[in-house]
């Protein structure tokens, strides 16, 4: 299994190194990064929404090490939404955030986190867009979760997303689905033990199924992030067996990544968000990407062989 060795890479020095000098890279990472500030996503931004797309936006960031950090990473997603004003989108243009990136890590973590995204929330609520909060590995999970509770309290729309392969989230599909929560599941992206997640892809496979079908039969608004052709398909069935309308859910795709169903999806009248990172702190979300699905890692492997 080479995804645990690559997610283990993401947390080397050494290899962020190695990776970050390579000629290569930066033409591999342009298919998943369209770009290192907000100059650079404005036109990305027109670009998808003018083909019938809609698009989530994450500011990528790692290793917070001080509040001036995480201060600063909230002033970035206050600049897009500063530049996204313009455009009225509404939600056709929402952000994703890792709260990681305002502070959690740090002392003091939960509340500095907290009062970090809430000027993002409700700046994103001005311009008529909401946020939705990144999950990470499992020992932050309950903190991400009591800050989405929080911010649900003034600002209901505000979305979280939930991992197939940890064995708590079937529980947590049905106490959000009750809830009437926007959620967006996934199947996982952290290197996690096996104490507390499925390791067979099978069983994660399985899982994903049972939760979508519990957050299509509740309340909320589910969010199906998958690039998985058979679970698109069986997000589809599930969707017309609880009754859904098209704009009762959606799919989410990373951008670069299949780009023609993107584009499929929408045609046939479906909601499409594409995810869309852009930042100079690239390097954790690419590694990210490579360790999800192998053919992204063989399409670096062969640039690095035939370009490096």
């Amino acid at each position: 299994m080479l995804g645990p060795v690559i997610l283990a890479a993401s947390r080397s020095d050494r290899m962020r190194r190695l990776i970050s000098a390579a000629p290569v890279t930066k033409q591999v990472v342009d298919r998943f990064i369209p770009g290192e500030d907000v100059d650079d996503i404005v036109p990305v931004v027109r670009d998808l929404t003018g083909q019938g797309l809609e698009l989530t936006m994450d500011v990528v960031g790692e290793d917070i090490t001080s509040p001036a950090q995480a201060a600063a990473a909230r002033d970035a997603y206050l600049e897009l939404v500063d530049r996204l004003k313009p455009l009225e989108l509404g939600t056709r243009a929402e952000m994703s955030v890792k709260l990681s990136m305002f502070g959690q890590a740090l002392e003091g973590g939960h509340e500095l986190a907290l009062s970090n995204v809430r000027p993002v929330v409700e700046a994103a609520a001005e311009i008529g867009t909401t946020v939705t909060l990144d999950a990470e590995d499992h020992t932050t999970l309950d903190s991400m979760f009591a800050i989405h509770e929080e911010l649900r309290k003034d600002f209901p729309q505000t979305g979280c997303v939930i991992q197939a392969y940890l064995f708590r989230t079937e529980a947590d599909a049905r106490r959000l689905a009750e809830s009437g929560s926007r959620v967006r599941l996934v199947k996982g992206a952290y290197k996690e033990p096996a104490s507390v997640a499925y390791q067979d892809k099978h069983e994660i496979d399985r899982a994903y199924v049972r939760i979508l079908r519990t957050l299509m039969q509740g309340k909320g608004y589910p969010m199906i992030g998958s690039h998985d052709p058979r679970l698109i398909a069986i997000g589809q069935e599930l969707a017309h067996q609880a009754g859904r309308k098209p704009d009762e859910y959606e799919f989410q795709m990373l951008y670069g990544i299949r780009t023609d169903e993107h584009l499929r999806l929408a045609a046939e009248g479906h909601r499409m968000r594409v995810y869309t990172a852009y930042g100079t702190d690239w390097y954790g979300y690419f590694m990210r990407r490579l360790a999800e699905k192998p053919a992204n890692l063989r399409f670096f492997a062969r640039s690095m062989l035939t370009k490096g």
